[in-house]
Formats: structure tokens, C-alpha cells, sequence
């Protein structure tokens, strides 16, 4: 599918991103292309780093809890988690990003056959700290990690620089991380409006101590303190930018 939705982008001279690259083979394509000079750019997501087709297969407890890891693309051997990272420390990955698709259990076991289980994974909470796991173990910089995370998402979809820059004019969106922040993933320790948790039992270190939006300070040490209805549509300029953006 990478392959083909690459070559249909080379033939109309039309620039392509990519989403939810999930092996090595289709990771190989984009980096093909890249190498040709097409205007192409990829993103893979957390759980394509971290989970497995191991996942799938539930417990023996619980079979069903399986069904909390359909996803599209559907998790892959872990061989690949290897070649993804290093893609994203060496920049043929340029973007780290997730839909959040907080389905409850219960939403999931009403289905009656595989085909009717809702898709997609709750994961917008804890993408930076799964991140910042791979700066712990070395698989990528803080710098590199900042640039995926952050920084790229704006460049590519017309947000920056009022987005994903420190610079004069800039929205003042800042994360301040205290890097050996003990942070529990499991469903009771999380904000997500969803019953369950992916990574249930695992603590990682890694985690944001201040949220400021705008330059106003909307999360301290785990509370929100931001106001409702504080959120402003922003328009952003069409099409993606060179090659080597």
C-alpha cells in the first residue's frame, strides 16, 4: 500500500505523507523515495515502537483483552520496532504521531465477529513519554526527540512557526520535563477518558511538571488548572513544504 500510494504521488508530481508506518518494508519504500528526491515524508506511532502481534493474542485469563490492540495498520512482529526507531534517529522517519481512539472495553466486547471491533487505540496521553523512553535507552537525542514530537508536526501541516518554535511571535506552547518524573501508565494513574490502559502495570521515567499554553500555565504536577473552553481553531497553509523540510 506504501508503495502504491508512493508511486501514484511520483506520477502526478504531488506531494504524499505518509501515516502509520508500521514495518520495515514499507519504511524501506519511503526511504526509496526520499533518496529519488520525492516530495515525501512518513510518520509511525507509538505503538508500533513499543506493542506487538504478541498483544493480540489477549491472556489466558482474558482472550477478549486482545481486542483492545486493533489497530490499522494491525501491530506487526517486533522485529521491526529496531528498524523504526533507528529511521527516526537518523531522519528517514520524520514524524511521531497517534489518532486517539479511546473505545472502553465494553464498546470492544460488543462486537460479534473481529470485523465489527471498533478501531484504533487510546494513546494521546502518554506519545511523549513513550518517546522519551527511546531518549533513556539511546535510540534517539532529546533534540531528535523534540524535533518528531513536536517541531516537525507543526512544520509540515502549516502551523509553524506559531506553532512548534521558541521564537518571538510564537503561541509560548511549552512543556517543561523533568526527566526522572516516575510516571505510572496504568488506567488509574491516567487522564484518558477511556477504561482501560495499554501499557497496564508499567512505569516509565520521563514526564511533563508544567503545561503552559499560550504562556499560560494550564497543567502543574498532574492538575489541570487551564479554564473551559479555552481551545482556538487555527488555520494553517495548505500543502507540505520542500522536500527537505
Amino acid at each position: 500500500g506504501t508503495e502504491r500510494a508512493l508511486a501514484l504521488a511520483e506520477l502526478c508530481s504531488a506531494p504524499v505523507y505518509i501515516v502509520h508506518i508500521s514495518c520495515a518494508r514499507a519504511l524501506a519504500r519511503l526511504t526509496e523515495a526520499r533518496a529519488r528526491g520525492q516530495r515525501a515524508w512518513g510518520e509511525t506511532c507509538p505503538q508500533y515502537l513499543t506493542l506487538d502481534q504478541s498483544a493480540l493474542a489477549g491472556t489466558a485469563e482474558d482472550p477478549w483483552a486482545g481486542a483492545r490492540y486493533v489497530c490499522t495498520p494491525p501491530l506487526r512482529d517486533a522485529a521491526n520496532q529496531a528498524p523504526l526507531w533507528r529511521a527516526l534517529a537518523a531522519g528517514e522517519l520524520q514524524v511521531v504521531a497517534t489518532d486517539h481512539c479511546p473505545f472502553d472495553d465494553a464498546d470492544r466486547r460488543r462486537a460479534t465477529d473481529f470485523t465489527r471491533i471498533p478501531n484504533g487505540l487510546p494513546g494521546i496521553e502518554t506519545r511523549l513519554t513513550l518517546l522519551y523512553d527511546g531518549v533513556r535507552r539511546g535510540l534517539l537525542s532529546p533534540e531528535r526527540w523534540v524535533e518528531i514530537c513536536c517541531a516537525a508536526p507543526a512544520r509540515l501541516f502549516g502551523l509553524a512557526p506559531r506553532k512548534g518554535s521558541l521564537t518571538p511571535g510564537a503561541d509560548a506552547d511549552l512543556v517543561i520535563w523533568d526527566p526522572i518524573r516516575p510516571v505510572s501508565l496504568s488506567h488509574a494513574a491516567l487522564h484518558m477518558r477511556v477504561d482501560y490502559a495499554l501499557y497496564e502495570g508499567k512505569t516509565l521515567r520521563g514526564g511533563p511538571r508544567t503545561v503552559l499554553s499560550r504562556g499560560e500555565i494550564i497543567v502543574e504536577d498532574g492538575v489541570y488548572r487551564g479554564g473551559e473552553r479555552r481551545g482556538r481553531f487555527l488555520h494553517r497553509a495548505t500543502g507540505l513544504p520542500p522536500a527537505s523540510a
